[in-house]
């Protein structure tokens, strides 16, 4: 079967998906905006359009391909939540347990009220912690790039949560025991180092490493091979450089591939945002999720569970428009909720862009994205090395590319 019959077969136009390339390459890859871009959709488990632009390395002239590895940041998030979901599968730990019966030293955490650096004025919160806050990132918990309250000050001063702060992943959790929460537990989303606190755990409740837990229990048994927290051995050839993105929109080094941090393994392992993947590695894990937790005969978690983690856990049903503190990214959160690890579509309408009811994503800070959409049986991997991912709308018009490319939908 040639391509165009496959993508028909699969409800695709080849006309309209041959546009995506157009688009990508003359608004972003060619004027210079992204460095490179690789796009990879899949429907029923069968890739049906790959795409490949640009260099992976500017400065040497290196052209991105099928098999580049990149840093996929915040995408690194999804996969630690399904860690510790499976230990919650097996009982080891509850949703709704506190966080002080694993962190004794946060027993006492307290809420910001004022104050200087040296001396935060606090209240007691409202509630404890619990697991779920972690995972939905309703926790009181921040992150230092925000540069919004003093809280977020004192992050950044003691470089909590920062791959370069020298700690590892204990040493982390007992600096966040001297720092306040920014608000109670529950009462709003913050996008934070939530998920970084949720590697700890799985180190900590599961009695092994927390990248081995990874490697052991989620890359082998789904076969990504090429997932890690840092380059594999021997492939540092295939690791694109990173880049910010300059005030007038040029492309400024940001991390060079070959003397790189990801080069050799890390004293802080991020379930935040450490790992390094490839678009064929984290398809296989997106792939795993729209099979409702099976891939290739391999369970890492029941279909209920991932029901459970894919429904919106934002208090009274609220989207992040109503509840966020950290609106940060590009993308508009109207009609978005947040699940266990995933932000998840409840109101199509209120998006403005096509989308499904039930579709949940997530993306990285270096302009790297995915979906997966359960009714269309549909998954989507995004890949690039731009950083911030704030700046183009690319995210959402690939959305309305990919969906203007399938005619024959199932809802």
């Amino acid at each position: 079967m040639g391509k165009s019959a496959q993508q028909a077969k699969q409800g695709f136009s080849a006309d309209r998906l041959r546009r995506i390339d157009r688009f990508i390459d003359e608004k972003y890859v060619a004027t210079g905006r992204l460095p490179c871009a690789q796009l990879v959709i899949a429907r029923r488990g069968e890739v049906v359009h790959e795409t490949v632009l640009g260099k992976r390395d500017l400065e040497r002239g290196l052209p991105a391909e099928a098999d580049t590895l990149y840093r996929i940041y915040s995408m690194t998030k999804p996969i630690t939540s399904v860690a510790f979901m499976m230990l919650v599968e097996e009982g080891k730990v509850a949703l709704d347990d506190p966080v002080e019966r694993y962190i004794p030293a946060w027993k006492d955490l307290g809420v910001y009220a004022a104050g200087s650096l040296g001396a935060f004025a606090t209240t007691r919160p409202a509630r404890a912690m619990q697991v779920v806050d972690l995972l939905r990132h309703t926790s009181g918990l921040t992150y230092g790039f925000q540069n919004r309250t003093m809280v977020d000050h004192a992050y950044r001063k003691t470089g909590v949560g920062g791959t370069d702060s020298g700690l590892d992943l204990d040493g982390f959790i007992a600096e966040l025991a001297k720092l306040p929460l920014e608000f109670s537990p529950g009462e709003a989303w913050n996008y934070s180092v939530s998920t970084d606190v949720l590697g700890y755990l799985v180190q900590k409740i599961s009695g092994q490493p927390f990248q081995d837990f990874l490697t052991q229990r989620i890359f082998e048994p789904l076969g990504m091979t090429e997932t890690g927290f840092t380059v594999p051995a021997g492939q540092e050839g295939r690791f694109a450089a990173c880049y910010n993105i300059t005030p007038k929109g040029g492309l400024k080094l940001q991390d060079d591939p070959q003397a790189s941090a990801y080069l050799a393994p890390p004293t802080f392992y991020s379930g935040g945002g450490g790992l390094v993947s490839t678009a064929a590695d984290y398809l296989k894990f997106t792939q795993m999720l729209l099979n409702r937790g099976e891939l290739g005969g391999r369970r890492l978690l029941a279909p209920k569970t991932l029901q459970l983690m894919t429904a919106n856990h934002l208090p009274g049903d609220a989207d992040l428009t109503q509840m966020s503190r950290s609106l940060f990214s590009e993308s508009t959160n109207a009609g978005v909720g947040f699940g266990l690890g995933f932000a998840v579509v409840i109101d199509p309408p209120k998006t403005l862009v096509p989308c499904s009811k039930g579709e949940f994503y997530w993306g990285g800070a270096a302009s790297t994205a995915f979906w997966v959409d359960p009714v269309e049986e549909l998954t989507v991997v995004f890949m690039t090395q731009a950083m911030p991912s704030s700046v183009y709308p690319i995210r959402r018009e690939l959305r309305t590319l990919v969906y203007a490319a399938l005619e024959a939908t199932n809802g």
